[in-house]
């Protein structure tokens, strides 16, 4: 048993990476959603299901990072590993006040000539999410001729609520260069890493090897393992074996005919 001296207590500072349990709601108009969580029972009383094929798991985490809005970023700074606490932003620390500006009017026959309306499936209602000019936005009302577009962000103008827990850090270089992948990429478990002295190689699965999104994500992830774990060279390595060729079944000889008598 670990004794309370050694237990890691000093708090967590930008920059560093961490396993991190969460989960995130927004309130206010009446209504809480959940935004994201790693807490499969969470999950599940809330209805959300996950998209992306993976399974509901403590996460790496970069303090200070990009992945949750600066205000978020900035709360999660000075907590204790092992210790969860719960924590409110107001709207500006979050996702932003909502700008009555971002809310635009078209005309049905600019939405009707979108991609993503020109689909066999495409169905055009209140919720729906189009890319107008660039901009994501979602729909919020519609008539036979017009189509209002909002292009604030999903939870903007809302209060969210946190409860956050940093099960531990992650200080192996071998890890750490993982824990990029994952929140670069993903499928980090999949990658085989390995650190000897100052050269950091990666070893690609399957998946990645034909992956276009690999390869789109392969140099912001190079400059992210140099800051992050500072090794002298990085290897990308792709390993393609041939496979053995089936065995070829014995031919079977047919008995020899007796003599004729």
């Amino acid at each position: 048993m670990t004794s309370p001296s050694t237990v890691d207590q000093t708090p967590v500072k930008a920059g560093e990476l961490v396993s991190l349990d969460y989960e995130i709601w927004a309130e206010g108009g009446g209504r809480t959603n959940l935004i994201d969580t790693t807490r499969e029972e969470v999950a599940q009383q809330a209805g959300a299901e996950r998209g992306d094929g993976t399974h509901f798991a403590p996460r790496p985490h970069l303090i200070g990072g990009e992945f949750f809005p600066s205000g978020i970023e900035k709360g999660l700074e000075g907590l204790v590993p092992g210790q969860e606490v719960t924590k409110t932003f107001a709207p500006a620390e979050a996702f932003g006040e909502r700008d009555p500006k971002l809310i635009e009017l078209f005309g049905m026959h600019e939405i009707q000539r979108l991609p993503e309306m020109r689909r066999e499936d495409a169905r055009l209602d209140i919720g729906t999410v189009l890319t107008i000019r660039g901009r994501r936005g979602r729909v919020v009302s519609l008539t036979a001729a017009r189509v209002r577009v909002d292009f604030n962000p999903p939870y903007a103008g809302r209060t969210v609520r946190g409860t956050f827990k940093v099960l531990s850090r992650i200080d192996s270089a071998a890890d750490q260069a993982r824990a990029m992948i994952e929140l670069h990429y993903g499928h980090g478990a999949e990658f085989r890493v390995e650190m000897e002295g100052s050269i950091l190689t990666v070893h690609l699965p399957d998946r990645a090897k034909f992956d276009l999104a690999w390869v789109a994500t392969k140099p912001r992830l190079i400059e992210a393992l140099r800051r992050q774990v500072h090794p002298k060279e990085i290897r990308i390595v792709e390993e393609f074996v041939t496979p053995e060729p089936p065995a070829t079944p014995p031919v079977e000889t047919p008995p020899a005919s007796p003599p004729p008598t």
